[in-house]
């Protein structure tokens, strides 16, 4: 997200907790897109799920979850950038054994539907399938301890993502956004500028620094096809779904479904490891987290030690392009302790990297 939040277009939403009932005109644009007979009987209910840079509602049904419905920011990504992330979807649902909600066109037959809300804005909107169960994030228990054992199995949903990446011939027409180094932290990042935080000059001067090292040893780093193509872009436990009832069991790929491939773009293919471990990276458990990622990726790929030091520089600035995220976004995009934690623990993240580019992953 480059707009400030006053030119935001999902400011609609702003004043809406999570759970809210959706405005009358987004309720109704989906009935009249996806359910059969629209609303005739009063019997659908439409609740927001989540802001970010997209935002989602869930559609029930006389009480039962129906649908998920993204409503996307316009202007963010253009109908093809739409549609060529639900080609990915389909082809790694069809060909993969990693599961993923199948989208549900609408009544048109049409993957992506478009509803005008009152001032005549038309907003892009997609569905996909209910999936019964809680977010990985929401059963890891009280502390971050419990998550580690988890990233085992995120790695090898990756690298079965990326095998499937680099064989799969996409479709004509297929079209993407780049993670490119730019787009992470240039001038106009996609997600916005990390300077903007409310950083002291000391502080600055860390980030500064941790951010030129970074950007130093990414720029001998080849875009061939061996280190670039589509990634997930945002495989972490708050983008991946577990069964009810998972508490307790042992970690494993087979029980994970991934969801929101919203960020799926052209980037390099270790931003996945970064992006797995977002938020965390100043946490103590973080290259025990890192680590175990890169096991279970490599039980299916391997991974030189170019590839980690690679990987700890994407980490770096992953955590800066978090740190802009943070300041264009609603603040409960966050739970309070991580969203508390971000300006402080971007800048220990920093001054470790500096005092050991290879502290992350050893």
């Amino acid at each position: 997200m480059t707009a400030p939040a006053s030119a935001d277009p999902l400011a609609v939403f702003a004043a809406l907790e999570r759970g809210a009932a959706a405005p009358t005109w987004l309720a109704r644009g989906i009935a009249e897109a996806w359910l059969p007979h629209g609303d005739a009987g009063g019997e659908s209910d439409v609740r927001l799920l989540a802001v970010s840079e997209n935002a989602t509602f869930v559609v029930r049904v006389a009480g039962a979850p129906t649908l998920v419905v993204r409503v996307h920011r316009p202007g963010y990504v253009d109908l093809d950038q739409v549609r060529s992330e639900l080609w990915w979807v389909d082809a790694v649902a069809a060909e993969t054994p990693v599961a993923t909600p199948a989208p549900v066109r609408g009544l048109d037959g049409a993957l992506v539907q478009e509803v005008r809300d009152d001032a005549g804005t038309t907003w892009t909107a997609i569905g996909f399938a209910f999936v019964p169960g809680l977010m990985l994030e929401d059963v890891l228990g009280e502390g971050p301890d419990d998550a580690v054992p988890w990233f085992g199995p995120i790695g090898e949903v990756v690298a079965t993502l990326h095998a499937h990446a680099r064989s799969w011939e996409r479709p004509a027409g297929f079209s993407r956004f780049t993670w490119g180094l730019d787009d992470l932290v240039g001038p106009a990042a996609r997600w916005g500028r990390w300077r903007v935080a409310a950083l002291d000059a000391p502080d600055l001067r860390v980030l500064e620094e941790a951010e030129r090292s970074a950007l130093t040893l990414l720029a001998d780093v080849p875009l061939d096809a061996r280190e670039w193509g589509l990634v997930h872009g945002d495989l972490r436990p708050s983008n991946l779904m577990v069964a009810a009832g998972t508490e307790g069991v042992a970690p494993d790929a087979g029980r994970l479904t991934v969801i929101d491939f919203d960020d799926c773009g052209l980037g390099y293919y270790l931003y996945d490891l970064a992006a797995a471990v977002s938020f965390y990276e100043h946490l103590p458990q973080a290259p025990a987290m890192a680590r175990a990622w890169v096991e279970g990726y490599t039980a299916h790929a391997p991974l030189t030690r170019r590839d980690l030091d690679v990987a700890g520089a994407l980490s770096m600035l992953r955590r800066l392009t978090l740190l802009g995220w943070t300041v264009t976004h609603r603040e409960d995009a966050l739970p309070p302790d991580l969203a508390a934690a971000m300006l402080p623990g971007t800048v220990e993240v920093g001054a470790r990297y500096l005092a050991d580019p290879r502290w992350l992953l050893g």
